[in-house]
């Protein structure tokens, strides 16, 4: 684990890249991290734009993606596509098979629905404890988390240190708009979710994910039989708070 930095260090890691591009942002970390640093990918939109520039300027940087075991198909898809495309290696994580097993024998095969208590649980399960597994040892993870995604985001600084996980959380597309994302995919080709083109703007568990209709808001089909304030899954929050130091909002 990264040593725990202090208000000053984590604002001085921002000030260097806050006039650096999304695409040096990324060279710089894998400069100043090396085998340190990870992207974690969920092969939606803007972690297909990650990657896209990673097989640029960083292309020996460690990638991995949260398998939940259930995850759609077309997730899968991407997946091969964008192994092919950029002959990159993306490590698959999967949750504790006794931990699956014993959640679903205790609370049923849906539990996700009973309560977001519950929901959360299951989060945690599937996604949060796997990452938690990797992020040990690591002094920083990189995400491609926007401002604009949901209610919860739009305080996100660039870098951060992220006291959940003890490490810095370098965030490259903060402050990208969803135009600024697909103008890249489109430029440059980058293959991407077919859920996409079916009304799907955020995409995670397949029982979990719906389409959303015009004008709602980008994670409206995300959890949502939940309040907006709720719907995060615990990669980026502790007790419902996005996970960052105060000196990172100085942004």
């Amino acid at each position: 684990m990264a040593k725990c930095m202090d208000n000053p260090e984590i604002a001085a890691l921002l000030a260097e890249t806050a006039s650096m591009s999304a695409e040096d942002v990324l060279a710089w970390a894998a400069d100043r991290f090396g085998a340190k640093a990870a992207f974690a990918t969920s092969l939606g939109a803007e972690d297909q734009a990650l990657t896209d520039m990673l097989s640029r300027v960083a292309p020996g940087l460690a990638i991995f993606t949260l398998d939940t075991g259930r995850l759609p198909q077309e997730t899968y898809d991407v997946m091969a596509a964008t192994r092919e495309r950029y002959g990159l290696r993306i490590e698959v994580l999967f949750p504790q098979a006794s931990d699956v097993e014993k959640m679903m024998t205790e609370r049923g095969p849906n539990s996700f629905r009973d309560s977001v208590d519950s929901r959360k649980h299951c989060c945690l399960v599937r996604k949060v404890l796997p990452l938690r597994r990797r992020l040990a040892g690591l002094e920083a993870w990189i995400t491609g988390l926007r401002r604009e995604q949901a209610t919860t985001r739009t305080d996100l600084a660039g870098v951060e240190w992220d006291a959940g996980n003890g490490l810095v959380k370098i965030n490259p597309l903060a402050d990208w708009s969803a135009e600024d994302v697909w103008a890249h995919i489109r430029s440059n080709d980058v293959p991407y979710n077919a859920l996409h083109n079916q009304g799907y703007p955020s995409i995670g568990c397949e029982p979990c994910t719906r389409a959303v209709a015009e004008g709602e808001d980008i994670r409206a089909g995300r959890w949502w039989w939940e309040p907006p304030r709720q719907k995060e899954c615990g990669l980026h929050v502790i007790d419902g708070k996005m996970v960052r130091a105060e000196a990172s909002r100085q942004e």
